[in-house]
């Protein structure tokens, strides 16, 4: 049950009690056996024991006996439609993978997208995710409202969500890698990126729905689309992200075309900014690392994609040392088949402690990369990312009591090291959207379903078109 208005105007309140807290907050609070109440669509409190006698309108207690409470998770890099081709070019580096695939990715259409945004964001909301980002970048000329796709799949299941429209138009008779006819104008992509700004976006405090602008990487995006962008987002208040320093082959690129590395680049067209966030980041130098720290780029990491792509381990370590803000990222699930981001809890810890040795990353580093970090670099620090009074209730009660965690005496370590805990209760703006570890808003089996008959379609129109 919601909470809702009472009779009376008074916002009813759920109550989530003895259960381990981690809170997330700047000080790291934990209570061993804590409570937080809800009222409306906002944490009114948090603490340590039961809650606070004579509460008025509560409509649901629960007993979190066994479990861990943390904020939810929050994603911060993801490219929904590639749901659709998972499992292809298993072998390849990122510049194969994505000439392989593009052909394909080039044929999508609104009632895929629309599918895929679907698997895209039950996978990750049943397994904590409260907060989604997805980056759209490919628009075939007649395929329909593919950004509105998205829109509409997570209104329907109730995610909070910041959708990026995308852009190419560098495509491969100009030096880019996708084909001619999946890209679009500089012109084009502008207006079409102000018109869903226009359309979609909502800063408001509890807003459901924040649009960013967010050309796809310097090797299938013209100067003056990059340049022009970051204008556009400013001028509207938006947030900008891209792809940016993601592997050896970008960083070539960028010497040979434009006579700089990636970060340089990224800077001498206004990209660097508290407004700006790139995905991966893999190979930065300490010049690029102190250029991200001293403006307030964010970074998204993507551990498992990176691992996936042989693109290499990000400084994460030292880019939060310098005080660079990190968030932890799904990636397109062509590159990281799971879908989940509270596996890239663990993903992070280990990949960095193969890299840097065992004080590298520790669990509560890793599980703020996945909550406050992220809310942070999509620029909702104030809203969500931690269990605080008056921030927004998106939260995640985590059943730590079964099987495969229950020796482990260190609730956040069981939730990171552990294997993949199920989640008992997910709130979303205070309202329930996973329950005993299923959907409530969506049937599973029916996405499931719709979403390999459209992979199927795709799969077949790919093959006829080549």
């Amino acid at each position: 049950m919601a909470a809702s208005p009472a009779p009376g105007g008074a916002p009813t309140r759920v109550v989530i009690e003895n259960c381990a807290v981690a809170t997330v907050d700047a000080h790291d609070t934990e209570y061993d056996s804590g409570h937080v109440v809800v009222a409306g669509n906002r944490i009114e409190s948090v603490g340590p024991g039961a809650a606070p006698e004579g509460l008025g309108n509560v409509v649901r207690r629960v007993d979190g006996t066994g479990h861990l409470l943390t904020p939810g998770l929050v994603n911060t890099h993801h490219h929904f439609y590639q749901w659709l081709t998972r499992g292809l070019a298993q072998d390849a580096n990122l510049f194969d993978w994505l000439v392989a695939l593009y052909p394909t990715w080039s044929r999508i259409d609104e009632d895929m997208v629309y599918a895929a945004a679907r698997g895209s964001l039950a996978m990750m909301v049943r397994g904590g995710v409260t907060t989604a980002m997805d980056h759209h970048y490919v628009f075939p000329r007649g395929a329909g409202d593919l950004l509105g796709a998205e829109i509409r799949a997570a209104r329907e299941m109730g995610v909070r969500f910041s959708p990026t429209r995308g852009s190419m138009d560098r495509g491969k008779s100009a030096g880019g890698l996708p084909p001619d006819f999946a890209v679009e104008t500089t012109e084009a992509a502008l207006l079409a990126t102000e018109e869903a700004i226009d359309t979609h976006h909502d800063a408001g405090f509890d807003s459901m729905l924040r649009v960013g602008v967010a050309p796809c990487s310097p090797f299938s995006v013209s100067t003056d689309l990059l340049r022009e962008a970051a204008a556009l987002a400013r001028r509207k208040g938006v947030r900008l992200h891209t792809h940016g320093s993601e592997t050896v082959e970008e960083e070539q690129f960028c010497k040979e075309l434009f006579g700089m590395g990636p970060t340089d680049y990224f800077e001498s067209t206004g990209w660097l900014g508290d407004d700006v966030w790139m995905a991966h980041c893999v190979h930065m130098n300490d010049t690029d690392i102190e250029a991200f720290a001293r403006t307030g780029t964010g970074v998204a990491h993507c551990p498992s994609s990176n691992a996936r792509l042989a693109a290499g381990t990000a400084r994460v370590p030292d880019m939060l040392k310098a005080g660079v803000p990190v968030g932890l990222g799904v990636d397109g699930t062509a590159s990281n088949e799971s879908g989940e981001l509270h596996t890239e809890l663990r993903n992070a810890l280990l990949v960095h402690r193969l890299a840097g040795g065992e004080g590298a990353l520790n669990v509560r580093q890793a599980l703020r990369l996945g909550t406050h970090g992220g809310a942070q670099v999509l620029g909702r620090a104030d809203e969500t990312g931690s269990l605080e009074p008056g921030k927004l209730a998106d939260l995640v009660l985590w059943k730590l009591d079964g099987l495969g965690h229950s020796t482990i005496a260190d609730p956040v370590a069981a939730l990171v090291l552990g294997a993949a805990a199920p989640v008992t209760l997910s709130l979303i703006n205070g309202k329930p959207v996973v329950e005993d570890g299923r959907l409530v808003t969506a049937d599973e089996d029916t996405i499931a379903r719709d979403a390999r008959r459209e992979a199927r379609r795709l799969a077949r129109i790919a093959r006829r078109l080549g």
